[in-house]
């Protein structure tokens, strides 16, 4: 097929992906329900089992899905008040830790009865403590819940995950691979990990507002936007490079630019192109899906099991700090989806032979149903009386709502 037979075939995608999940979006929302499930339904839709119209593993429309969540991380990042992180970081730590272990040895736990070997078994741990922070943050700024406590404790314990995640899946590649795991490079990935915030954060406090002061100089249309875009893929490349992950990175370069005179234009620039990126990243998740492979009643068993154990150990996660008076069954609810994350873990196995095709469905069944049910959930155990917007997160002003909610406007969950 020559190259302007391939862009054609994707500009049709484009068109597919947009049409579908902003017609979706919308009708989740009309639902009551946040937009992103519609846009993730969208993605199975479109994806190989049903109308074959996105290829999920392709390098052009993977790619664009991978600038979507760096747009939608940076921008929540940039919502993001580091104070306001920082205190409650006990909270999101103990979150995140305990919706690591617990999720982790129910699934070891229940793949070992089911008669899984312990490779397949710690695959399918592995995999369950993963948490999709762009589909968490997606959900509570659609619900106006973001800029509550409870939304900033799951941001904070989600990027732990993440972090934990990039130790975790060291490890099992490195069993998968014959390697016994060593406490040094364990200690390595987190020190890389963690480290990188640290000083990502500590550098640019102290030059970043300079430069973008004197960048706020050019008089041209969208420099600062472009700027600001450009300071996100450089922390999110050097966190790739240095052993981190691209999304902690790019969610840094918000936190970075949070306090800066210039942060409200940067942000209207940025959801003008989250706009058409973000669902695009959406419906890759859902595209990759193969519902085809839910027929296998052993796939459905151990998909089941690993639902119920996993949606349970996250929400008991929601209640490890225990001091705290808010809405904790809200940040359980949040933690829940697994979304592309989860994905990564069971493409691992996979590739490596520590899982088989079943074993990949019945996980990847796990990730479609706690994907969806994230959302359901925190519909249920939304306060009645909602969240009211702040004024930065309004539609309209440039902020993640205008990013997440689109045209569409925030809609009032219904009462749980």
């Amino acid at each position: 097929m020559t190259d302007s037979h391939l862009f054609v075939d994707l500009l049709a995608t484009l068109v597919a992906i947009i049409l579908a999940t902003k017609l979706l979006g919308a009708l989740a929302q009309r639902l009551g329900q946040p937009s992103v499930l519609g846009e993730l339904l969208a993605g199975v839709v479109l994806g190989g089992s049903v109308l074959g119209i996105i290829d999920p593993h392709g390098p052009v429309i993977f790619a664009l899905a991978e600038l979507g969540v760096l747009i939608l991380l940076f921008e929540i990042g940039l919502h993001t008040e580091l104070a306001s992180l920082v205190r409650v970081g006990t909270a999101a730590m103990s979150v995140g830790l305990v919706g690591v272990i617990l999720p982790f040895a129910g699934g070891f736990a229940v793949s070992v009865l089911l008669g899984l070997d312990i490779l397949p078994a710690i695959v399918c741990g592995a995999a369950l403590t993963a948490t999709s922070v762009g589909i968490s943050a997606r959900v509570l700024s659609d619900m106006g819940q973001l800029d509550r406590t409870e939304g900033r404790i799951v941001l904070g314990a989600a990027v732990i995950d993440d972090v934990i995640g990039l130790i975790v899946l060291s490890i099992v590649t490195g069993l998968a691979a014959g390697v016994a795991p060593a406490p040094l490079p364990v200690l390595r990935t987190a020190a890389i990990a963690f480290g990188f915030i640290a000083v990502a954060i500590l550098i640019g406090r102290s030059l970043v507002p300079t430069v973008f002061a004197w960048i706020a100089r050019i008089e041209v249309a969208g420099t600062l936007g472009l700027f600001g875009l450009a300071f996100a893929f450089v922390l999110a490349w050097l966190a790739e490079h240095s052993g981190s992950a691209m999304i902690i990175g790019a969610f840094a370069a918000g936190l970075i630019l949070n306090p800066t005179p210039q942060r409200r234009t940067i942000e209207r620039a940025t959801t003008e192109i989250g706009h058409f990126f973000v669902p695009v990243f959406f419906a890759v998740v859902g595209a990759a899906v193969d519902v085809r492979s839910f027929m296998d009643p052993a796939t459905v068993a151990i998909g089941g099991a690993l639902i119920v154990v996993g949606i349970a150990g996250k929400m008991a996660a929601g209640y490890a700090p225990w001091w705290f008076n808010g809405n904790k069954a809200l940040i359980g609810a949040a933690m829940v989806p697994r979304g592309e994350v989860g994905l990564i873990f069971a493409q691992m196995g996979l590739a490596t032979g520590a899982i088989d095709v079943a074993l990949f469905s019945a996980i990847a069944l796990m990730v479609m149903v706690t994907t969806f049910a994230g959302p359901l959930l925190l519909q249920r155990f939304t306060a009645r009386d909602g969240a009211a917007a702040s004024e930065l997160d309004r539609p309209g002003q440039g902020g993640v709502d205008d990013l997440v909610a689109g045209e569409y406007g925030r809609r009032k969950p219904p009462p749980a």
